[in-house]
């Protein structure tokens, strides 16, 4: 039966679970805002990316490097989180992951998978997946930069050592508030119908644009910086809109346990009440036994 003492120290500890749930909500209300400000001014860097590739296809009709071409296997890398306390964020982005890769390349053997994130490794490999390759989620904005790099460099290993030429990203992506939805970009080979949009589309200025260097080269620095942009956007979409789904997580978990702390405290001021009557009624009675002996 519960006595008020231990009513009384179950109380304490929700009421503090209550306030770490608050803090992690505060915390992650404030990183969405930190990858989403990552994302906006990636928008710039993104722009003057794609000014360098108008500025190619105006003086190169038809450039065709060996990255427009898809002949080898797919290179998919599906972003999640490390840590829990976000709903289905990670089955969620492993199952359209998953789902999409099995009509697009239904042999195992022509796909090969790196996860970002350990939580979305174990969804996959539950499901049966072959990982092989894996980084870590970073923490913070800063961090993002250093594991873009080395996706890069595993990426450039893929497409050396195992023939890949296919590169798709699978990762959520914030809508608003606290809803997301999972996203496949492709970005590798690079779109040859986005190329001829960008060569119909007039420059935006009187000051025609030009370049001295091999168009060649000139494609492959621009390829490079636009895979930099596309990996990092990936990583700070999923880092906003995993924060995003722990979020209404914590939300979620605060409303349930106010909901618990009001039953605990309703109950113990009821057991207190039973308490207190139950030492009045002691009192009265003693009272009246000492009446009736004398």
């Amino acid at each position: 039966m519960e006595t008020i003492d231990r009513l009384t120290r179950r109380i304490a500890t929700t009421a503090e679970l209550q306030d770490m749930v608050r803090l992690m909500k505060a915390i992650a209300a404030v990183s969405i805002r930190q990858y989403l400000k990552a994302v906006a001014s990636l928008a710039e860097y993104h722009r003057t990316v794609e000014m360098g590739f108008h500025m190619l296809v105006r003086q190169q009709p038809e450039p065709r490097p060996p990255a427009l071409a898809w002949r080898g296997r797919t290179g998919a890398v599906i972003f999640g989180s490390e840590m829990g306390m976000c709903g289905q964020f990670n089955e969620q982005i492993a199952d359209f992951a998953r789902n999409r890769l099995k009509e697009e390349v239904p042999a195992p053997r022509d796909r090969l998978l790196m996860v970002a994130g350990h939580r979305v490794r174990a969804a996959l490999e539950e499901e049966g997946e072959t990982i092989q390759e894996y980084v870590p989620v970073p923490g913070t904005v800063n961090g993002i930069g250093e594991q873009v790099r080395a996706l890069l460099l595993k990426v450039d290993d893929w497409q050396e050592r195992q023939g890949v030429e296919r590169l798709l990203l699978f990762h959520h992506r914030l809508i608003s508030g606290s809803r997301y939805e999972p996203v496949r970009v492709q970005v590798l080979p690079v779109d040859l119908s986005w190329l001829a949009a960008l060569k119909k589309t007039p420059w935006p200025t009187r000051v025609l644009p030009t370049f001295t260097m091999a168009p060649e080269r000139l494609f492959s620095a621009l390829f490079r910086q636009f895979l930099f942009v596309s990996l990092f956007q990936a990583f700070a979409e999923s880092l906003a809109s995993e924060n995003a789904a722990r979020l209404a997580a914590m939300q979620a978990a605060e409303e349930n346990i106010a909901a618990h702390l009001q039953e605990m405290r309703l109950a113990f001021n009821q057991l207190r009440q039973s308490s207190i009557t139950e030492e009045l009624l002691d009192i009265v009675a003693g009272y009246q036994a000492l009446r009736d002996t004398t």
